[in-house]
């Protein structure tokens, strides 16, 4: 399987294909490719039974599809927690090399690198590491934006996306710190939150991609 087939497997995985339909807007802005490049990826694998499409609702995977993309997702997310823990890259910088690192490496090299760590049950970006041969499923969470002002939360997981990880780094935000919401602007506006030692404002557009658990 090409590199370019496995990314589109774990963003429809990432963005809740395993259980949910997924729209191709979706696939569009978490690649940065063009709605036609994604329709002609889709329709590749529709015919290789990797994913199934329903017209005006979207593509969720298959068992097939789920089974690649969890084994792409095991070796992606162990070669972040080696990079973080062990390289001390942060977790904005770990994406691109994850990425190529993964394409290369064989089930031995994923379980013996797992071993290597203890077996760590979760990447720097909350996401579950699954075990060897076997599917993943993202506890379900919902995202900031969900909750209304009041609520107070945790940081559980985010979106392993470059630019949100940048975006993200850029304001001060981390994995399993807690807020409470104290502002959300009208029109989609930023969402403020804070806590003892600090006063965020998230773009709404982060803020759906942060799923976080409600305290």
């Amino acid at each position: 399987m090409t590199p370019n087939r496995e990314d589109y497997l774990k963003l429809i995985f990432e963005l809740g294909g395993d259980e949910n339909k997924i729209n191709n807007k979706q696939i569009v802005s978490g690649l940065n490719v063009s709605a036609a490049s994604v329709s002609e990826m889709i329709s590749k694998l529709v015919k290789e039974g990797l994913v199934e499409h329903s017209p005006y609702q979207g593509v969720q995977l298959t068992e097939s599809g789920l089974k690649k993309a969890s084994t792409l997702i095991r070796k992606h997310r162990l070669w972040e927690v080696f990079l973080v823990e062990h390289l001390n890259y942060s977790w904005n910088e770990v994406h691109d090399e994850a990425e190529v690192l993964e394409h290369v490496t064989s089930q031995t090299l994923a379980n013996r690198l797992s071993a290597y760590l203890d077996q760590p049950k979760f990447c720097p970006h909350g996401g579950v590491i699954p075990d060897d041969n076997q599917p993943v499923h993202e506890e379900k969470r919902q995202t900031l934006a969900d909750y209304p002002v009041g609520t107070k939360i945790r940081i559980a997981r985010v979106l392993d996306e470059k630019d949100l990880l940048d975006y993200l780094v850029s304001i001060d935000l981390n994995i399993h710190e807690e807020y409470t919401i104290n502002e959300i602007s009208a029109y989609e506006g930023p969402i403020n939150i804070g806590n003892h030692t600090k006063e965020l404002a998230i773009s709404y557009k982060a803020a759906s991609t942060i799923f976080v658990d409600q305290l």
